[in-house]
């Protein structure tokens, strides 16, 4: 029976059986192999499918996944049919948005929060090094192979994707420093050459990749001049193998730091270079968060009409789903982050009731899983909600963003709440806010 919009995929588990979640991956993109599709599954991927949140896989994923379970429809596997997915976006975002006192799914999201966060700090440097361990068992720099194989360019490709799942439940601060060596190695293994132009074009774009999410890492936690070394030097990897998918991603990334550094010109120009690149990868979503980098860019400077230009090419490109050729990053990218970053640009226009009205559904949106965005997410909506004049619900709001900065090391987020508690200080004498500014203040 298929899964109902919110229902977990309950049938999809049960096909995984005792494999974890990354194993289960790991066969789905063996299976694609096997008939010749593309296909980026990791673990977080399978997370999305059971949680329900993936209702209808894309076509390529369809493929793979009946020729892994013959004999079966998607609706065997749990999926709801494609034609009963599509256009529904825009009600479920209509549909969502609770009012700050509603406690509606928080107290399974601490739950799961929590967990995570005992996990994590038990695990301490152990649990991130798991992030490099794929590349750490290739040896360091000195010891890179003679012509890198297969099984060095999966290595950097699985390093990347660790990362990725290791930034999501926590943050940056604690894993950008892990992360330079593994992206050293990956470039030396680019210096060294592979024997198939397969290889070599695998780990031009995992090396590529790599830097972006290294870059990322130095972008969240405040390395602002780390993140833009990074992100140039995954720009001149793409352009060196023309790849374009690479070429878009540092680009949007470019012009997500250029926005975060006040260069909201430079944001724009990013955002553009982007969307040229991205052209001919038929990949909407792509498309429309490239439009929401140039909108935040436009908002930055101030210029109201194109930021709502590009917010609508932005929904216009989002509304057509899913497709085969969604880069492996984008999995990020929901209706959660497209609220959010439409918030950010509501908030720079100095809509800030408009901005939290969105804020707000990203938070609810938000899996309660990936614990880093749902603090990012709900440090957005504190602020909108202090500077639009509701002091005691921007309390409120910073109270959960504190709660969760137990487990999220993210400097970018603190840097958020700092500036909602200064925004809150001339009402401190309210109970609420007064104790939301005790807590900050000893956080």
């Amino acid at each position: 029976m298929a899964a109902s919009p919110h229902s977990p995929n309950s049938t999809f588990r049960r096909l995984r059986g005792q494999r974890s979640p990354a194993e289960f991956a790991a066969l789905v993109r063996r299976a694609a192999k096997e008939i010749g599709e593309t296909v980026s599954c990791d673990a977080r991927y399978i997370g999305r499918v059971e949680s329900g949140e993936i209702r209808c896989p894309n076509y390529a994923y369809e493929r793979v996944f009946l020729h892994m379970f013959p004999g079966r429809t998607l609706a065997d596997l749990g999926f709801s049919p494609r034609e009963a997915v599509r256009g529904r976006s825009a009600q479920l975002i209509g549909s969502s948005g609770s009012g700050p006192g509603s406690r509606s799914g928080s107290a399974s999201s601490f739950k799961e929060s929590d967990v995570l966060r005992r996990a994590f700090m038990a695990g301490g440097s152990a649990t991130v090094a798991a992030a490099t361990l794929s590349l750490t068992l290739l040896g360091d720099t000195r010891r890179v192979p003679f012509r890198a194989g297969e099984s060095e360019a999966a290595a950097v490709e699985d390093a990347v994707r660790q990362i990725r799942l290791l930034d999501d439940r926590h943050g940056a601060d604690a894993l950008y420093r892990k992360a330079a060596g593994p992206l050293r190695t990956a470039y030396a293994l680019l210096d060294a050459g592979a024997a198939r132009q397969s290889t070599e074009d695998r780990l031009h774009a995992g090396a590529g990749e790599l830097a972006v999410s290294v870059g990322w890492l130095a972008h969240d936690s405040g390395r602002f001049d780390d993140a833009r070394s990074h992100y140039a030097e995954a720009l001149a990897t793409a352009r060196v193998s023309g790849d374009a998918g690479l070429e878009a991603h540092a680009f949007s990334n470019m012009a997500f730091l250029a926005r975060d550094c006040g260069r909201s010109r430079e944001a724009v120009r990013a955002a553009q270079a982007g969307r040229r690149a991205a052209r001919s990868l038929g990949s909407p979503r792509l498309l429309s968060l490239l439009a929401l980098r140039e909108a935040g860019g436009w908002a930055g400077l101030a210029d109201r009409k194109a930021c709502e230009e590009a917010l609508a090419r932005a929904h216009t490109e989002f509304s057509r789903g899913e497709a085969g050729a969604d880069p492996e990053w984008m999995s990020f990218f929901g209706e959660a982050e497209l609220e959010f970053l439409e918030a950010r640009c509501w908030s720079s226009l100095g809509e800030h009731a408009r901005a939290a009205r969105h804020a707000r559904r990203a938070a609810d949106l938000q899996d309660p899983h990936f614990a880093r965005n749902v603090a990012l997410y709900t440090a957005e909506l504190a602020g909108d909600l202090a500077h639009a004049g509701a002091p005691d619900e921007a309390a409120w709001a910073g109270g959960r963003v504190l709660d969760l900065l137990t487990e999220v090391q993210s400097t970018r987020i603190r840097s958020m709440l700092s500036e909602t508690a200064r925004a809150l200080v001339p009402h401190q004498r309210s109970p609420r806010v007064g104790t939301f500014l005790t807590r900050h203040a000893t956080a």
